[in-house]
């Protein structure tokens, strides 16, 4: 048996044993970082230095390209120091700190994506009542409540997972992933844990049908606006929150499946699978604000002087 008492720290997955391979993921993960991190805070600098973007929709959205930079930093930087170096190391606080904050910013993007969905319900199916129900008080309230849970989150899986007893410090991830640490339990304590994912599960099931039936009525009272100009106005500022949504979700649901049906054998799948959804979301989100909304591209091009 593995011994815990000195454990100092866990052995991750590797992307590739081949040096040179190593210095090709290096290059092409720092530019995606990079991108992702310049692409989100161009987002929150367009918004803070445009006053006409002050709105209950924009706040979110700023809030989202915050999720989106904690959420893409916490398991990258590392990686990226591992494959320069040629190391596998991660110090057993690094890994607790990985868990905590990939499960913060992760499930805290779910929630606020659900606040989006109600606000993007209240604009189009109570127009008349917007101003009162999404004041500045109410939006405050709501991204706090996200951030709050997204906390209580991250405190149940990181204090379950670390409660079991570890046979091995041998991670089969680039990065410390609940479900990979828990294959490495020698004891029945992942129980825990699991009484954690079923509480977790029915509260996002629950965020998961609210953002369904939201999107239901926005549908109906969209196929009720008579001209096709606003049809078309009332769609289009849905649709980059809907590719979000679908993005999050589709890229989640790929590693969840493919994780249950390759199982713990398929060490590159895995990999490629994790590497889907811990990056492509933060990447892809401020890309597809920019293309898709004209107040967006408008204030950009405002910011950095183009005409």
């Amino acid at each position: 048996m593995f011994n815990q008492s000195t454990m100092t720290g866990f052995l991750l997955l590797e992307f590739s044993e081949i040096r040179e391979l190593q210095i090709v993921c290096f290059v092409t993960f720092f530019i995606i970082y990079l991108t992702a991190v310049v692409g989100n805070l161009l987002v929150i600098n367009v918004v803070a230095l445009n006053q006409y973007l002050h709105t209950p929709m924009y706040f979110f959205l700023v809030n989202l390209s915050a999720v989106d930079l904690g959420y893409i930093s916490v398991t990258i930087p590392k990686a990226i120091a591992n494959t320069i170096l040629g190391t596998r190391h991660i110090t057993y606080s690094e890994c607790v700190a990985q868990v905590f904050f990939f499960v913060f910013f992760a499930s805290s993007e779910f929630f606020l994506l659900t606040v989006m969905a109600y606000d993007r319900y209240i604009a189009i199916c109570n127009p008349l009542q917007y101003e009162l129900l999404m004041n500045k008080i109410s939006c405050i309230q709501m991204v706090v409540s996200v951030w709050l849970v997204g906390l209580l989150y991250a405190v149940l899986h990181a204090s379950c997972t670390f409660g079991i007893i570890f046979c091995s410090n041998v991670i089969n991830q680039f990065f410390c992933e609940i479900p990979q640490l828990l294959q490495l339990s020698c004891s029945n304590s992942y129980i825990f844990e699991g009484g954690a994912v079923i509480f977790c599960s029915v509260l996002s099931m629950g965020c998961f049908g609210f953002i369904i039936i939201s999107y239901l009525q926005i549908l109906k009272a969209v196929l009720r606006i008579p001209s096709v100009q606003g049809r078309e106005k009332a769609i289009s500022t849905c649709l980059p929150h809907l590719i979000v949504l679908f993005l999050f979700f589709f890229t989640g649901s790929i590693a969840y499946l493919g994780q249950t049906s390759t199982g713990r054998s398929s060490s590159d799948m895995g990999l490629m699978l994790a590497v889907i959804y811990s990056i492509i979301p933060p990447f892809m989100n401020p890309i597809i604000y920019s293309i898709r909304n004209k107040d967006i591209k408008t204030a950009l091009w405002r910011v950095i002087n183009i005409k």
